[in-house]
């Protein structure tokens, strides 16, 4: 029977990948890491995360353990998903009991120029995920899904029960294609899995492509921020320790058959062993408004440049968490005041002198 301490967790040197591993290695898990360290954005900014986790990387690539210095419970591998070998004796050598699978190429705009990475490593790898949970034995596959996905949606907030057929970005569209494979395997295969529908999530060690880390920058640079559709947007940011709490409770409690038949008015469960979750803060914020939050955790007022609206971009978002909260007894509320200037100071010192 496959131990329940046993994690393998996928883009463990991303943001969510990173502090999830931090909480289970913490709460006595055995992590078993996987991330390509790609350079997407920052590669430095990954090797450290790693590093705060005793993980040394090398240039090269690496198929093998590395071990950590400071958690005798983590090994963590080099390499990407979308290489079905390395994978396949990964699973095949650490039999884990749950997956969660974060690796993903990420991002809406980088998808309008770079569209092949995105079928590459979201599709192609993880079927490789998909495979590997339905060879050996996984008992539960938790992966991510994003709010991209309601596309042109317009009713608020955003439900679980709601039609996601009209993506207007290729990353929305592979997240979307991740839900559909994700239930083919739950249904012919017995996999049990469940589709997380992350809302803007932000917080110290953030991604330096989304919106708060590029608003601090700007600000301490002493340069204007960039507010697409006239400043007319909003959005449902959510603090990165809601979203680890909310995936650590989610592990133990996969999703069972049912003798309920989908249906297309609740497309988020299935008869199969398959459940879709919004996780949101559901209390969304207009940019301007977290603008000024962070100005003032900065203690500096902001330059403001207005843009017309970008393709691929939603003007709002507001996650409906009820299904979630029922499920785990738990809802994402840390206040952006707070989420912020925690990330404000970890910015701070990071980048020393800012």
């Amino acid at each position: 029977m496959a131990d329940s301490k046993k994690i393998l967790i996928t883009g463990t040197a991303g943001f969510i990948g990173f502090h999830l591993a931090d909480r289970l290695l913490k709460e006595g898990f055995e992590v078993f890491g996987i991330d390509a360290v790609n350079s997407y954005y920052d590669v430095n900014l990954k090797l450290d995360r790693l590093r705060q986790h005793g993980i040394q990387v090398n240039g090269a690539e690496s198929k093998n353990a590395i071990n950590s210095t400071i958690f005798d419970s983590y090994k963590f591998y080099h390499l990407s998903i979308e290489d079905w070998p390395a994978v396949e004796s990964i699973f095949n050598c650490e039999k884990p009991y749950a997956v969660v699978n974060l690796a993903a190429q990420a991002g809406v705009r980088y998808s309008l120029t770079h569209p092949r990475e995105y079928i590459t490593s979201n599709i192609d790898g993880f079927l490789n995920i998909l495979e590997g949970c339905r060879h050996y034995d996984v008992k539960h596959l938790i992966y991510a899904s994003s709010s991209s996905v309601y596309g042109l949606n317009t009713q608020l907030p955003f439900s679980v029960n709601d039609s996601v057929d009209h993506p207007i970005s290729l990353y929305a569209a592979t997240k979307k294609s991740n839900e559909l494979m994700a239930h083919t395997y739950s249904y012919l295969y017995n996999v049990p899995t469940t589709g997380l529908r992350f809302f803007t999530v932000y917080g110290p060690w953030g991604r330096p492509d989304m919106a708060l880390f590029l608003f601090v920058k700007s600000i301490l640079d002493d340069k204007p921020i960039q507010l697409f559709n006239g400043g007319d947007m909003m959005r449902d940011f959510t603090y990165i320790d809601d979203i680890v709490e909310s995936i650590s409770r989610l592990v133990g409690k996969p999703p069972k058959k049912t003798d309920n038949k989908a249906s297309i008015k609740n497309p988020s469960t299935s008869s199969a062993p398959y459940q879709v979750f919004n996780i949101g803060n559901n209390n969304p914020i207009k940019l301007l408004e977290f603008i000024k939050e962070i100005e003032y955790a900065i203690g500096r007022k902001a330059k403001i440049d207005l843009y017309p609206m970008q393709p691929g971009d939603v003007r709002a978002t507001h996650a409906d968490v009820r299904s979630l909260i029922e499920y785990i007894g738990y809802m994402p509320n840390t206040s952006i005041s707070i989420g912020v200037q925690n990330f404000v100071k970890w910015y701070r010192n990071y980048y020393k002198g800012q």
